[in-house]
């Protein structure tokens, strides 16, 4: 299929959906001012982002060993992180509703609490574009979505930060509003850009000029390209095998740009792919880290499934690694640039794509998570050491 085709078939598509789209249920808009919902926010009672960090490291010969990642108290922890969740809510409604359902719970446990060991962690309750509204391009669904997301930023600036250094943790949807809020209002402004440990956007199609490391959709905040380095943004996408119609890393056939509106820089550009061995220093195989309790029923929970062939992983320690290994690194194949692995050893398996042409994507941020703790860690070590 031709570049061309796809660009026809996409703008098939997003008619479509603007013409089905007034069928679907919405959220009726307030008047009032929008209140803020937190999911994860130091002292929050029943906290997802602070669950235990015992996890169960499983081997293939059949054996296992446990150890248990050390958490700060929240008090002692040096920087703060933001985290924005992807598309997740199984709400009928173009939008979701403001509430903190048994899957966006489940999603801050899968992916932001493992990084409370390094940060205090907020997290909003926003009201995202569900999988009915997700063509926000046309239905302007987006805007709802970032407004609660703006909000939370700038409530959390007024009232919780007192000067800290922040990470930006994102994936997916989540991804697209945190590029929206860096180029609108961190990129711009060198007081809080200074403030600006790093950033985690991934699976969302950061967006540079080619063979840059900015130009995209940022001027000044760089992509990672070193170990240590501090104030720049990590981005990928994860695909396990070589993709031939890519939803990610393709900025010509880029459909999450336009969703809401992110402006972009001239042309020729190309998606980020930072190697999160490169950035941690840590190149050994990597596995999958996941909580073991099951993920909330739904289509993340059904698709979570599928990749790994109903052989979900379990334990009796709050996290799990199966004994699936893998290596991997950022590669441009067929103009496409993503994060391309395959298994390592006769007893790992390789995940299947969920949603066609979506790679890995549900397994971007558990994929090696140890080694994006740890580039937090060396950020948030590096940035105190910078500012005293």
């Amino acid at each position: 299929m031709s570049w061309e085709t796809l660009a026809v078939t996409r703008r098939i598509v997003l008619l479509a959906v603007a013409l089905v789209a007034p069928l679907l249920v919405t959220v009726p808009a307030s008047a009032a001012p929008d209140p803020i919902l937190w999911l994860c926010r130091p002292g929050l009672a029943d906290n997802p982002c602070e669950i235990g960090l015992d996890t169960t490291y499983q081997h293939a010969d059949g054996t296992s060993e446990v150890s248990t990642l050390p958490r700060p108290a929240e008090d002692e922890r040096p920087v703060d992180c933001f985290f924005v969740y992807p598309t997740v809510s199984n709400d009928p409604f173009l939008n979701a509703r403001r509430r903190a359902t048994p899957e966006v719970r489940s999603i801050a446990k899968y992916q932001a609490a493992r990084f409370s060991s390094q940060c205090r962690m907020f997290a909003p309750v926003y009201r995202q574009m569900t999988l009915a509204g997700l063509p926000g391009g046309v239905i302007g669904t987006d805007r709802l979505a970032y407004r609660d997301v703006l909000n939370a930023w700038n409530d959390y600036l007024a009232h919780d930060n007192h000067g800290r250094g922040v990470v930006l943790i994102g994936h997916s949807q989540g991804s697209i509003m945190l590029r929206k809020l860096i180029q609108q209002e961190i990129d711009p402004n060198p007081a809080v850009r200074d403030q600006l440990v790093g950033a985690l956007l991934l699976g969302g199609n950061v967006l540079t000029a080619k063979g840059s490391t900015t130009g995209g959709d940022f001027a000044n905040i760089p992509i990672c390209t070193e170990q240590g380095q501090v104030g720049c943004v990590v981005a990928y996408s994860t695909y396990a095998s070589d993709p031939v119609i890519p939803f990610f890393g393709n900025a010509q056939i880029d459909l999450l740009t336009p969703l809401v509106k992110i402006k972009r820089g001239p042309a020729p550009r190309e998606v980020a792919c930072t190697d999160p061995a490169v950035i941690s220093g840590d190149h050994r195989e990597f596995g999958v880290t996941v909580p073991s309790e099951p993920f909330a029923p739904g289509p993340i929970s059904i698709g979570i499934a599928y990749s790994v062939k109903l052989k979900v992983p379990k334990a009796d320690t709050t996290w799990v690694s199966p004994p699936d290994r893998y290596q991997g690194a950022c590669k441009t194949i067929r103009g496409t640039h993503v994060f391309r692995y395959d298994p390592v050893g006769p007893q790992s398996r390789r995940p299947l794509e969920f949603p066609p042409t979506w790679g890995t994507h549900l397994f971007d941020v558990n994929l090696g998570l140890e080694k994006l703790v740890s580039i937090v860690h060396q950020q948030a070590e590096g940035w105190t050491a910078q500012h005293g």
